[in-house]
């Protein structure tokens, strides 16, 4: 039941800390504006990992970095905060940044995207002033008849202070998921765009509690 296909867990981590940080320098004309609130920008550009669209997502969080970071990697936080999560599990750990986890998704929109089943590596990293906590989806054989297996592309969230204000955080995440199943692309970049703002507000409650 060891992960199918993974190399060391090191270079599997470097390999895709790097290609976080290749997203984090992409210029700002290839994104296009997906969605804006007051406190969150959404855009989009085509993926080039699979046939959806990479979401940037942009905000500030009242909060410092780390505090910011342990609601959003896995472990028991997210569970409490996050709507969109329903379970979670760590299935694997390599060392204490670094794990397997497989976590459920709630339906969305109207239970047009019915509940997803997804199994991730993650791994949490310095970064700059700030810390990156970014995952890949892997295989692993054990399926849940009952779930839908969804595929996270290369995603995640890099978290640094602002440079005036330390007790404030610059979040940007980067996401592709392909939720696989019968939906149109149209539907799933819909939800995205939403589940994201979402994501700020339910995050920043969270850490107001």
């Amino acid at each position: 039941k060891k992960m199918e296909g993974l190399p060391d867990a090191t270079a599997f981590a470097t390999r895709l800390k790097n290609t976080l940080i290749q997203y984090h320098s992409i210029e700002d004309d290839k994104w296009r504006v997906a969605k804006k609130t007051k406190d969150v920008t959404i855009w989009r550009k085509p993926s080039e990992e699979f046939n959806g669209y990479l979401f940037k997502a942009q905000g500030v969080i009242e909060d410092s970095v780390n505090s910011v970071i342990d609601h959003i990697r896995p472990g028991p936080c997210r569970l409490d905060w996050d709507s969109l999560m329903t379970s979670m599990d760590i299935l694997e750990h390599f060392e204490e940044n670094c794990c397997v986890m497989r976590y459920t998704t709630a339906g969305q929109l109207w239970n047009i995207i019915s509940p997803r089943e997804f199994v991730d590596f993650s791994y949490t990293v310095g970064y700059e002033e700030g810390l990156l906590s970014c995952g890949l989806s892997v295989d692993w054989n054990e399926k849940r008849p009952e779930f839908i297996r969804g595929y996270n592309h290369p995603c995640g969230w890099f978290c640094v202070p602002l440079k005036d204000s330390p007790h404030q955080s610059l979040l940007t995440g980067y996401i592709q998921t392909d939720l696989r199943g019968m939906i149109p692309q149209s539907a799933v970049d819909t939800a995205m765009a939403s589940t994201l703002i979402n994501f700020y507000g339910d995050l920043q409650k969270a850490l107001q509690k």
